[in-house]
């Protein structure tokens, strides 16, 4: 008997999800453990892996088409079957999507909301490229909303770019490879002075536009305002003496060279905050409706950003790694964060994250907690600063590396003097690096 496939949770803050790619035809045959599609969820570009056997009769749905989670996007069920019937049983709910969407002729793609041009090409040179082009209802480039809005943060002519979407449509894979390119630059830089013309971020004089967010930006709204409305946040801020830190930095990296491995203060400070967990474990905890959890791993997560959001990629029991394995893992996590090929297990189940702002000369900033962490450490810029320190009895100034220190922490289970505690053992960790090391 036909049945209707359901969008399933491919992440664990998933609410809707973006068919990118159909990998299944209608009339294909499905075995158990199938992928039938590639979906943009809030996080990452996730595969769509069926578990049921028989044929895909029917797609309710488009490529590039955003879908809610638990709503109907194909019919599964025997050959020469009529998907009719599933959708029937299903109620309207069900067989609206199928009158919008006939899959013998794709529908032309909604007109996505304008975004501000990166550099207004001259219209002579534009005409080829377009009369070649698949059009929009507009006359424009056919093209996904998120496609167009990384194409203009990134300074692409999306009219240059050859789409691999349904009937040509330039899509984020598209652009992504675009950017890539050792030839896309030019194009940003053909007017004026490159630090100029290379991100523009509005035009003088053009109305206000309104932009579709992305799957990770809705998410990302609504969890922080959700974690700022029901978590106490509660912040303490301490400075550590980096010195000894960028020395114990410099000389690992010596001795790893060969390698290929190059440890970045980053990765030191988080390898410090997954030990001051350990040396602090009443502060290793969560907040949950069942009661306090007690976490026995030291998983830590690091905040990464992208164009559509941040994430934070999780280091599991980075208390007990090595500094050098670590810091190949946090830039692995990163990079597939960067390409959206995170696993759920990958960016979920932290205890604390770390998100560091210094290399943007920030001097202190407060992070928002991610429930169900209990804590965050924002950490600030590392500055060369005047610092008054005590020898034989007497006040001497000394020049020093300085780095703010902000934890945020849920004060339902880590109130200031437990907060502090945790402080504390992180500032001694920088400050006297070795006992990373053990």
């Amino acid at each position: 008997m036909a049945t209707l496939v359901m969008m399933p949770r491919l992440s664990p803050t998933m609410e809707e999800g973006v068919i990118a790619k159909w990998t299944k035809k209608e009339g294909d045959a499905i075995s158990p453990g199938d992928v039938i599609a590639e979906v943009e969820t809030d996080k990452a570009n996730m595969d769509f892996p069926l578990e049921e056997e028989g044929v895909l009769l029917k797609l309710l749905v488009r490529e590039g088409d955003t879908v809610k989670l638990g709503d109907p996007v194909a019919v599964l069920g025997e050959a020469g079957e009529d998907p009719a019937t599933a959708m029937a049983e299903a109620g309207k709910s069900a067989s609206a999507p199928v009158a919008a969407a006939p899959r013998s002729e794709p529908a032309p793609a909604p007109a996505p909301a304008p975004v501000p041009e990166v550099a207004a090409a001259p219209a002579a040179a534009a005409a080829p490229v377009a009369a070649e082009k698949p059009l929009d209802t507009n006359g424009e480039q056919k093209a996904s909303p998120l496609a167009r809005k990384l194409a203009a943060e990134r300074g692409l002519d999306i009219a240059a770019i050859q789409g691999s979407g349904p009937g040509g449509r330039v899509i984020k894979r598209d652009i992504l490879a675009a950017a890539e390119a050792p030839t896309a630059a030019p194009a940003v830089q053909a007017k004026g002075p490159a630090p100029v013309q290379a991100l523009p971020t509005f035009t003088p004089g053009a109305p206000d536009e309104v932009v579709q967010p992305s799957q990770m930006r809705k998410t990302i709204a609504r969890r922080l305002t959700e974690a700022k409305r029901d978590v106490p946040h509660i912040y303490l801020t301490a400075e550590a003496t980096v010195d000894r830190l960028f020395e114990l930095r410099q000389q690992i990296n010596e001795q790893v060279e060969a390698s290929g491995i190059k440890v970045s203060v980053n990765d030191l400070v988080v390898k410090a905050m997954a030990m001051a967990l350990r040396q602090v474990p009443d502060a290793n905890v969560s907040w949950t409706p069942e009661g306090i959890v007690k976490h026995h791993r030291v998983d830590v997560g690091v905040a990464v950003s992208l164009p559509e959001g941040l994430i934070t990629p999780v280091v599991r029991s980075a208390d007990l790694k090595s500094i050098g394995a670590m810091s190949t893992e946090i830039k692995s996590l990163a990079d597939r964060a960067r390409q959206k090929k995170l696993k759920p297990e990958e960016f979920s189940g932290g205890v604390a994250t770390v998100s560091n702002l210094g290399m943007y000369g920030v001097r202190e900033f407060c992070a928002i907690i991610n429930p169900p962490e209990s804590v965050i450490l924002a950490v600030g810029a590392t500055e060369k600063r005047a610092l008054v320190v005590e020898r034989d009895g007497k006040d001497e100034v000394v020049i020093a590396r300085r780095m703010l220190l902000t934890l945020s922490c849920d004060h339902r289970v880590v109130d200031g003097v437990l907060g502090a505690q945790l402080l504390q053992a992180l500032v001694k960790l920088l400050e006297k690096p070795m006992g990373l090391l053990v």
